[in-house]
């Protein structure tokens, strides 16, 4: 991608193609043109499940905020697994098979949830989900690495783009079926998300099987390759292994609370909503909608600010100040009286603001930080990060921040900023490691605005 000068050699981006233009010709072409349909019908599902989940389990089936929280860190151990099982089924199976498997899994798994009575049967059951949703996931970066090569941070911010058009459209059909506020109402949103299963797997079958793309990184003697091989503790020649690589799994365990704002937005707010304020409870389909807006109009901008290991690095520690401010504004809105609903709806756009940052700094680096030859392996264990943390942070947050009241939120805010001040130096100390460096390169992959 050609950039414009501004000022003493700084570089912006040249205008480009907006966001319908690119979403009509993505990087990858037609198997990512169907890719990014399937992705928006499995969020629009997933939508469905985020904004109405909490409720259907506090109502409809009767669980408390401590079972809930309980379940869904049940569930996320569960999901733990499925990242690396997924990288490594994919080195050796077709990746298209797979994704397809995942979501046929989590149809069935969705339609049981209707069937299953109390705490005990929703266990496994939401515990299988989330296997199949982790794994898919997975599969959904190897898929966008494969087909849009070096354009894969265009096609990043293509698909979280769509995802989250098909998450306000979930979010926009659940409000309608909360304001029913039946048991059926709330039953037909948790079908609707097992339905779209069913969408995305015939998506996934009109696709393309795809093989690993070309290294991007060229190593064009054997010395970068053994100092390469030295920075990521092996031996030259030998294959990589990411549970060998001290470096890499540093840098996923300090990814684990830089994924906490899924947390925030998805069991946080809403529960702290229902619990600790007498805000409305129609504003928990509002938090995603919010959410879904801002990624839509802001994700291809926030994905050009941050191109390059030096710029992403440096999201980082915007990510932990928004975080903070995000967690200081919870802590304050069960003492706001009328003013509840909107500190709420600020919390919410700056926990989104945070994700922006998050889904940049995470793509990249787990992408920069893995050995192309090993990449499957690689970002199956950095998918591990997300999985952890869905499996930790319900309960940290039902049972720890929320249980501490509005200095739980502080102090969680304080410690997100502080790991994010950690992984910032971890990345960069990585970075200087490796030979040779890793420049900020141009991208071709998303013509670009200045703003």
């Amino acid at each position: 991608m050609r950039r414009a000068t501004k000022g003493k050699g700084e570089r912006v981006p040249e205008r480009g193609p907006g966001l319908l233009a690119q979403l009509r010709d993505p990087p990858g072409g037609r198997d990512a043109r169907i890719m990014l349909l399937a992705l928006s019908a499995d969020r629009t599902g997933s939508g469905l499940w985020a904004a109405s989940s909490v409720l259907y389990l506090t109502f409809v089936t009767h669980l408390s905020a401590q079972q809930i929280g309980v379940l869904l860190g049940v569930a996320g151990v569960a999901g733990i697994a499925g990242s690396p099982l997924a990288g490594r089924l994919a080195g050796r199976f077709p990746l298209r098979r797979l994704l397809i498997g995942c979501h046929l899994l989590r149809l069935v798994t969705l339609t049981l949830v209707l069937l299953c009575p109390g705490f005990e049967a929703l266990l496994p059951v939401v515990a299988a989900t989330y296997l199949g949703d982790r794994a898919a996931k997975t599969l959904e970066m190897l898929f966008a690495t494969r087909a849009a090569g070096e354009r894969r941070s265009a096609y990043q911010a293509l698909s979280r783009s769509a995802a989250n058009a098909g998450y306000g459209v979930g979010a926009g059909i659940a409000a309608v079926g909360l304001a029913v506020g039946t048991t059926g109402a709330c039953r037909a949103l948790i079908l609707g998300d097992a339905l779209s299963f069913v969408v995305a797997a015939v998506l996934v079958w009109r696709t393309r099987e795809l093989r690993e793309a070309t290294v991007e990184v060229a190593r064009s003697t054997a010395a970068p390759e053994a100092a390469r091989a030295a920075a990521a503790g092996r031996a030259p020649g030998r294959p990589a292994s990411p549970w060998r690589d001290r470096g890499y799994l540093g840098f996923v365990l300090l990814d684990i609370p830089m994924n906490l704002d899924d947390s925030v937005l998805g069991v946080g707010l809403p529960l702290w909503l229902v619990n600790r304020t007498s805000a409305p409870h129609a504003l928990v389909p509002a938090f995603l909608v919010i959410n879904t807006v801002l990624v839509v109009v802001l994700q291809l901008t926030v994905s050009r600010r941050a191109e390059g290991p030096r710029r992403t690095v440096r999201t980082l520690l915007l990510y932990g100040g928004l975080m903070f401010l995000c967690c200081a504004l919870l802590a304050g809105a069960a003492r706001c009286g009328t003013w509840t609903a909107a500190v709420l709806l600020s919390a919410a756009v700056l926990v989104t603001l945070a994700e922006l940052m998050r889904s940049v700094s995470s793509w990249e680096l787990a992408v920069l930080l893995a050995p192309p030859e090993a990449r499957a392996a690689y970002l199956g264990v950095a998918g591990m990060a997300q999985s952890i943390q869905k499996s930790a942070g319900p309960p940290l947050l039902t049972g720890v921040v929320m249980a501490a009241g509005p200095a739980g939120w502080l102090v969680l805010g304080t410690a997100i900023a502080g790991l994010a001040v950690a992984q910032r130096r971890c990345c960069a100390r990585r970075f200087r490691t490796l030979a040779p460096p890793v420049p900020d390169r141009v991208r071709t992959a998303a013509p670009a605005a200045p703003e």
